[in-house]
């Protein structure tokens, strides 16, 4: 009898489980470890929505900026790893900031649980009007003529600005003066001004000052020409053999989330990029959907960790 009643009582209880252990159950929030404006912010607000409808919860955006990211890591370990807490991440939290920072407060590996790549993004290297830069064999020739003489620009060390432009130096055997910024903008305005001669930047941030003609295109840091600038030559087409610049983003949990959310929200973030308004977003900011599985994100953030980790290693890069 005692067996019955505990057998009917599991019974009843079932719906309510099944309901508190439904995903999601209340709304889903990215942190992005960039502040508004930024890349990594255009790229959550644009798959937010339509994720939401996947979801059939809210999808916020909690911007959490700072220490290149660890900010918003940090913030992301403390919560439960039950899916309504993700982490919208670049390629430099993962794949570089672990051999940029020798006590870096998080492992790469063990600290998160994958979710789902969301976005690439191609850079650009340009120059300034004031340079009289015209061409990458102009900027090399002048490089090599005047060695640590011709400036670039970046939104800082270890930002993926400084590491594009160190990787074409190292592969072409030549050497430029690095003039680090508090940020891209920053970074930008002064190759428009002419304080500083060159630099590599996300495409969609400098476009529209290289459609104004405020500065000089010379490559395209991707692995192949975008409709935008159908004219704009790849770097490797311009004659630098080197690693393209990964731009891409993730979105990650905690470590130990379990199989159900990771599907839910794989399935969410693949609706998202397949929907016409989100996609018509992404190219007007000349960023590329990139959908696929959890391992598909894993697998990018390990071989640009491998790349680009013997490069910072091998060069002694490190923020100051």
């Amino acid at each position: 009898m005692r067996l019955a009643r505990r057998a009917l009582a599991l019974l009843l209880a079932a719906p309510a489980l099944a309901r508190a252990q439904a995903f999601p159950s209340q709304p889903v929030r990215i942190l992005l470890p960039q502040p508004p404006g930024s890349a990594n912010d255009a790229v959550a607000r644009i798959i937010a929505e339509p994720m939401a409808r996947a979801l059939g919860q809210a999808v916020v955006v909690d911007n959490r900026p700072g220490a290149n990211g660890t900010v918003a890591v940090n913030a992301l370990k403390q919560q439960r790893p039950d899916g309504h807490a993700l982490l919208l991440s670049g390629v430099s939290q993962l794949s570089f900031n672990p051999h940029l920072y020798p006590t870096l407060p998080y492992d790469p590996v063990r600290d998160f649980t994958y979710v789902a790549p969301v976005t690439d993004a191609p850079f650009i290297l340009l120059a300034s009007k004031r340079s009289g830069i015209a061409s990458v064999p102009d900027l090399l020739a002048r490089a090599r003529a005047q060695p640590g003489r011709i400036t670039y620009a970046s939104a800082g060390i270890g930002n993926s600005t400084h590491l594009s432009m160190e990787m074409i130096a190292d592969r072409a055997g030549v050497s430029f003066l690095h003039v680090p910024y508090p940020g891209s903008g920053q970074a930008l305005t002064s190759v428009v001004s002419g304080e500083t001669d060159a630099m590599i930047i996300v495409l969609g941030v400098a476009l529209g000052q290289v459609r104004a003609g405020a500065v000089t295109p010379l490559a395209l840091v991707a692995k192949r020409r975008v409709p935008a600038l159908p004219d704009l030559p790849t770097q490797r087409e311009a004659g630098i053999e080197a690693p393209v610049m990964p731009g891409w983003f993730g979105l990650l949990g905690p470590a130990g989330m379990p199989e159900d959310p990771v599907t839910a929200l794989n399935a969410a973030v693949r609706a998202a990029l397949a929907d016409e308004t989100a996609q018509r977003r992404l190219a007007d900011n000349l960023l590329v959907p990139f959908p696929g599985s959890a391992a598909d994100l894993r697998r990018r953030m390990e071989a640009d960790s491998a790349v680009w980790g013997e490069f910072i290693r091998r060069r002694g890069l490190r923020p100051d």
